[in-house]
């Protein structure tokens, strides 16, 4: 049996629920380290891969031997351990070596032989490359992804951990935005920007409550259709015949069909170090468009961070599995699984169910997921309420929080 320490990371952007997925990996590693088998510490490597290489740890199985510290933990938002955006380099290309040699003489120093990392697609290469450069030095040591994104992107999962909170959030945000736009009956159009550079996950959970017979959008642009001007003006004209007050729900990733993105003059035009560009701008320039358009009162509303960090109003089913699949992630490599990912496929039947499995990272690390046509009406202007109906088991159920002086208790990790 292979024995030794492990280590976990959190990398890209944070969600509500990734620190309960660190918490189901604490959870159960810890198992492990009590029962005397393969696992004898587990580390936190703070800001990612970038601060396992400056050796920033902390010791988490110490930090976190309480139980009562670990429902704390999974009701705070964002990354406990920090993050970071880190490209690594190719480990078959020449002049990679020194960097890998780094990596791996700091596991040997420290008998690190099980390593998680908690992320999303950039995420999946990382543990790609050090599944690869493992196999090349000979190294033993399990290498496992743990998923998470709220932009549920990832192929090979039925839905990323993070993702049900931050769609509960854009449901329940967009239903309140709709009653407070109701109220007034001069001709007015409210666009409502939500996340999501290439799939139009997040846009569409802003339509999941018509699947409970509540309001929704009037309008529900994604980024899986190209984008155009006047079809969406005449399209805004037929809704205008039913209400004077509407509301338009649009991806920040919407593109025309030459592919300039519709907020692109309102964009920096930077890029990160995987080649993605910083996006907003797209429901400030439809704002404008609209105005010039119809000359009716107009607002945007970038819903921006809360999107990702509204721990408030966390979804019970997305922490649920966030911490099961961690314990997934713990107990695979515990068994001799590595160069995976943990993955979430739903079961058959009317009730929604799912279980958990192990899916080569290599399957997974660089793809995107899309929302699939029959998610789309064909005008390319709403989601189906097949859509509607497949989103809405993943935001259903809430957590009940631990309190302090009026606010919700988070934990910080010094």
């Amino acid at each position: 049996m292979l024995k030794g320490n492990a280590i976990v990371g959190q990398s890209g952007g944070p969600t509500a629920a990734i620190n309960a997925t660190l918490s189901g990996v604490i959870r159960g590693c810890l198992s492990e380290i009590r029962e005397g088998g393969c696992i004898e510490k587990l580390y936190g490597m703070k800001n990612g891969i970038e601060g396992f290489l400056e050796k920033r740890w902390v010791c988490l199985s110490e930090m976190f031997a309480r139980e009562e510290d670990l429902r704390v933990l999974e009701q705070t938002p964002a990354a406990a351990l920090g993050s970071c955006r880190k490209k690594l380099p190719d480990p078959a290309l020449e002049g990679s070596k020194e960097f890998y040699e780094k990596v791996f003489g700091i596991f040997r120093e420290e008998n690190i032989r099980f390593f998680f990392y908690i992320g999303g697609n950039d995420s999946m290469d990382t543990v790609m490359k050090l599944s690869a450069y493992a196999k090349m030095c000979d190294y033993e040591i399990r290498v496992v992804g743990v998923p998470k994104t709220i932009d549920n992107d990832l192929v090979g999962t039925d839905h990323t951990p993070g993702f049900g909170s931050a769609a509960k959030y854009l449901a329940v945000t967009m239903q309140e935005i709709i009653r407070d736009c109701a109220v007034y009956t001069t001709r007015a159009v409210t666009v409502v920007e939500c996340m999501g550079r290439d799939a139009g996950w997040l846009t569409a959970s802003t339509a999941i409550p018509r699947a409970v017979g509540r309001p929704a959008p009037d309008l529900v642009y994604l980024p899986e259709r190209a984008f155009d001007m006047e079809a969406f003006f005449a399209a805004l004209e037929k809704k205008f015949e039913e209400k004077p007050n509407l509301v338009v729900a649009v991806s920040e990733g919407l593109e025309f069909a030459d592919g300039t993105c519709v907020g692109a003059g309102q964009q920096s035009g930077a890029v990160d170090v995987f080649g993605h560009k910083y996006l907003s701008g797209t429901g400030k320039a439809l704002e404008y468009a609209i105005k010039e358009r119809f000359g009716c009162k107009v607002r945007s509303v970038e819903l921006n961070l809360p999107q990702r960090c509204a721990a408030h109003i966390l979804s019970d089913t997305d922490i649920s599995e966030s911490i099961a699949i961690g314990q997934k992630a713990a107990k695979s490599a515990a068994e001799g699984m590595s160069g995976g990912v943990v993955m979430l496929r739903r079961t058959e039947g009317e009730e929604y169910g799912y279980e958990l499995c192990f899916e080569d990272v290599r399957n997974v690390a660089n793809q995107t997921r899309f929302v699939p046509d029959e998610f789309i009406n064909a005008e390319a202007n709403d989601v189906t309420d097949a859509c509607c109906a497949y989103l809405l088991p993943l935001i259903r159920g809430e957590r009940e929080l631990i309190w302090e002086d009026g606010v919700p208790k988070h934990v910080v990790i010094q």
